[in-house]
């Protein structure tokens, strides 16, 4: 098949222009981040570097992986890839808006904790914040698409899946700061291994469906995703204890709140994702 680029008219389509704001604001964001000096943040307080190569890193991956999509969309040549284009779209955007609403969230509690103010901490959040819009602008560009064109992950069981996989990518900094405090080894050791199981099932779980490799599975693909639901809903279960062991034992640091908060709704998604998953297999055993 040959590739195509796109007519004139496509470079004024929504899509077209969304996805250009997104790689333009991500690039502003790490650009500007990475010229920052240690006199323009508060690198004393716990944590700032930890987050702040967090946020750098999420803003680098993003830009990349979009600038790709975008090229790659351009051209047409996502045409020739044996791959759910319109899953790893849909995958990229919502993951993509709910990253770079935890950087801005991060980035900008960086920049509140400097006693002064300096144009180029503020300009990196505010070019942060942009991506979020962007990204969000593309999810709703994409979300009200004719139906044919959409995918699982843009559905609502999918949409919690992508929710999952953010909730086990957050957990990454706040685990590597607790590991510098004074919390229990067991505690950490469990939680970061319920943490690292949850964001490979997710891992696997997407690289099924984007690679239509559903069909392949030597289970049936409900009960695939039915199996990780119920493990994502025991692991964020045991990891919920241990956060709120935590705060019984009077240990209100910042990461272990923020630990209970995240653990907790990506718990709340799991569970809610085991209830389309069985309702999806008694569905199937009525026909």
């Amino acid at each position: 098949m040959p590739v195509i680029v796109l007519e004139a008219r496509d470079f004024a389509s929504p899509l077209f222009l969304v996805r250009t704001c997104e790689v333009l604001s991500s690039c502003v964001a790490f650009s500007l981040a990475a010229s920052l000096k240690n006199e323009d943040l508060n690198t004393s307080v716990d944590g700032i570097g930890t987050f702040k190569t967090f946020c750098m890193f999420t803003w680098c991956f993003f830009f990349v992986l979009t600038l790709l999509i975008h090229i790659l969309s351009t051209i047409q040549f996502h045409n020739l890839l044996k791959i759910s284009w319109k899953n790893l779209t849909m995958t990229v955007t919502v993951l993509g808006a709910l990253m770079s609403l935890s950087t801005s969230v991060f980035f900008s509690w960086i920049v509140m904790t400097h006693r002064t103010v300096s144009a180029r901490p503020v300009a990196a959040a505010v070019a942060s914040c942009l991506t979020v819009m962007a990204y969000s602008s593309e999810f709703f560009v994409l979300r009200f698409q004719a139906n044919e064109q959409r995918g699982y992950m843009s559905s609502f069981p999918g949409l919690l899946k992508i929710f999952q996989l953010w909730g086990g990518c957050m957990m990454v900094p706040i685990i590597v700061e607790l590991a510098k405090g004074g919390i229990t080894y067991w505690q950490l050791w469990v939680s970061g291994v319920s943490y690292c199981a949850s964001i490979l099932m997710s891992l696997v779980t997407l690289v099924v469906i984007i690679g239509d490799f559903a069909g392949r599975c030597c289970l049936p693909f409900d009960r695939f995703l039915a199996g990780f639901s119920v493990t994502g809903v025991l692991l964020y279960m045991l990891a919920t204890v241990i956060c709120l062991t935590k705060i019984l034992q009077k240990n209100m640091e910042q990461e272990v709140i923020m630990e209970t908060v995240v653990s907790s709704f990506t718990l709340l998604a799991y569970t809610v994702d085991l209830a389309f998953s069985i309702k999806l297999l008694c569905d199937r055993n009525h026909m």
